[in-house]
């Protein structure tokens, strides 16, 4: 342990499994492959990662304006809710009670896991990019917008899992990178899975510029008679994705078996999504992409056949890396 913990942490385990179970039916069911160690330590820092997604939207678990049983914040504007996570994030960084089991989760995990904190960091800058209003305008920005809300998270996954974070080992820092690749792959898959949804909230992460290479209005990019151009849109998204899915591949088969299991499977389910949404073209919006219990029990037993076999071949990564993407957010 890095520190003494202030923490009852079986109660903290048991929280932030059911914060995962409730918030995500597909990483639950992948986290379920790790070592006991492992996926307790995962299970704290989705609950973190959780409530600051709730806080920020003001819902709980992703749904609803709700408030939830473990503290809401209805009625701040944007700005005071990215205050509050940043204040009790830094509660639980210097492992005091925080009065949020969510955080308290995080506390506890800092005293298991040395995580820089400039990585929590890149997280919360996701919230402040949405707190802004903040819209991407070409590709590097979806990427760098995707990097700070799910890439950044991949590489605390992987830090979480035992990978160094010495940038100064080639070999950990390269492992470091594709944990960010998937991360990206997740991300990419859930703006084209959630096109009709994020517009309902007033919110559009595909490129401005790629609607106006497409000739589609600003804000009228879900209109019906833009929806052949939209679907041409989202297939590139979608090989942006299906880029990133298979670098990150490369990465996960340096891991220990049981975490290269369960992280190829997160990546089958998740890519799974995207790939549904450019099967469907047209008809990916006519209700919310989903993945059955069976398919999940497909692409659990296709990660176990991946996992058992050979070393992933190191592809060049297809866009913007990890690095590249922290050097556009340093200069923001």
């Amino acid at each position: 342990m890095t520190r003494p913990s202030p923490y009852d942490r079986v109660a903290l385990v048991r929280f932030a499994h059911q914060s995962i179970r409730k918030g995500s039916k597909s990483f639950s069911a992948a986290s379920r492959l790790f070592d006991r160690e492992t996926r307790e330590r995962v299970w704290l820092l989705y609950a973190w990662c959780r409530a600051c997604d709730d806080i920020a939207d003001d819902q709980d678990h992703g749904r609803g304006r709700t408030r939830s049983a473990d503290g809401g914040h209805a009625g701040l504007d944007p700005e005071s809710r990215l205050a509050t996570i940043r204040t009790l994030t830094e509660l639980a960084i210097a492992g005091e009670q925080t009065g949020s089991r969510a955080f308290d989760a995080l506390g506890q995990l800092l005293c298991e896991v040395p995580i820089p904190q400039v990585m929590l960091e890149d997280v919360i800058a996701g919230f402040e990019l949405d707190a802004r209003e903040w819209r991407p305008r070409s590709e590097s920005d979806m990427l760098r917008y995707c990097y700070h809300v799910a890439g950044a998270v991949g590489v605390l996954m992987a830090a979480v899992m035992g990978v160094s974070c010495d940038e100064n080992d080639p070999e950990a820092a390269d492992t470091l990178d594709r944990a960010c690749d998937l991360g990206l792959a997740f991300q990419l898959s859930n703006i084209v899975r959630d096109v009709w949804e994020d517009d309902a909230n007033g919110r559009c992460y595909l490129p401005v510029e790629w609607l106006v290479e497409a000739d589609i209005p600003p804000g009228e990019h879900t209109k019906p008679h833009y929806r052949a151009r939209l679907v041409t849109i989202v297939a590139r998204a979608c090989a942006l994705a299906r880029g990133y899915e298979e670098s990150s591949r490369a990465g996960a088969m340096r891991l220990p078996f049981r975490q290269r299991w369960a992280i190829l499977a997160a990546a089958n389910i998740y890519g799974g999504i995207g790939r549904e949404v450019e099967r469907l073209g047209a008809h990916a919006w006519d209700h919310r992409v989903s993945t059955s219990r069976l398919r999940k029990a497909e692409y659990l037993a296709a990660a176990w056949h991946e996992a058992r076999g050979g070393i992933a071949p190191v592809l060049e990564r297809p866009g913007l890396g990890r690095r590249d993407l922290m050097e556009l957010a340093r200069a923001d």
